[in-house]
């Protein structure tokens, strides 16, 4: 081996080096790229990309609950169930299972899907539908959504009462025979 072949091929080597150090380093850098954007992504985009799908959810102060995501909002999602239709805060959800591996990010949302909680609410106001509310500290309360403020709603039951919507866990229609699910 000639003294010029001995250099190429030592070039070639620290060029083959370069070249997989290079690719480490990409690799590195994609890897931290996706664990950044990854950070961005809401459990609202992930139930949104499950909608159509069945789920099993935790949620305060109601329990286990399996059934199909039916709407996702911001902060909200519908889910029917066995025990019936629940509109549900995203915050008092403790842990799903069955959720779709993607997400899709609000901002692809339509401009039905970026309705609030409280538009859900006004839509049981106009109903007149006997609904359970239940709260953050596990009280059910039973009556209908007469009208809905910025950050509450008032329902009518043995009286009016003001649910802060910051405490508010889920509401559910009242199921045909149900009785003593309010305390008052």
């Amino acid at each position: 081996m000639t003294g010029d072949e001995e250099l190429f091929e030592v070039l070639e080597d620290l060029e083959a080096q370069a070249e997989a150090l290079q690719h480490r380093e990409r690799a590195a850098e994609v890897a931290d790229r996706a664990r950044t954007e990854y950070a961005a992504v809401t459990l609202d985009a992930r139930l949104m990309a499950t909608v159509g799908g069945v789920v099993e959810v935790d949620v305060l102060a109601v329990g286990h609950l399996r059934g199909e995501v039916a709407r996702v909002g911001p902060g909200w999602c519908e889910l029917g169930s066995l025990q019936g239709t629940w509109w549900l805060r995203t915050a008092a959800i403790t842990s799903v299972r069955g959720v779709s591996d993607r997400a899709l990010p609000e901002v692809a949302w339509s401009p039905v899907d970026r309705l609030g909680l409280a538009s859900v609410l006004r839509r049981l106001s106009d109903e007149s539908e006997t609904v359970v509310v239940v709260t953050a500290d596990g009280s059910r309360h039973e009556g209908t959504v007469r009208r809905v403020g910025a950050d509450f709603l008032e329902l009518d039951g043995a009286g009016s009462r003001l649910v802060a919507l910051a405490h508010l866990v889920g509401v559910r229609p009242v199921v045909a025979g149900e009785v003593g699910t309010a305390r008052w």
